[in-house]
């Protein structure tokens, strides 16, 4: 996460941005700047992330969370 949020807002202090905070608020990105993020978390992961699914994404730990499940969902299915 933190490295794709890197990607998208270069020059945002990911390093310092607690677990639990809205990284969206936090670090100001705009709905395009979430936009670019969704998609390259499906991209790297493989996830399908649906646009209910975004609330899941409010924080690091939310989004780790999130994608960890989502994850194991796939790896049982197949």
């Amino acid at each position: 996460m933190r490295e794709e949020i890197f990607r998208i807002a270069p020059d945002a202090d990911v390093d310092a941005l607690p677990a639990d905070a809205p990284f969206r608020e936090v670090l100001e990105l705009d709905s395009l700047d979430f936009l670019n993020l969704v998609e390259a978390l499906t991209e790297r992961t493989g996830v399908r992330i649906d646009e209910e699914d975004y609330d899941s994404l409010r924080t690091l730990s939310g989004s780790a969370d999130f994608l960890v499940a989502r994850t194991a969902d796939r790896a049982a299915a197949q």
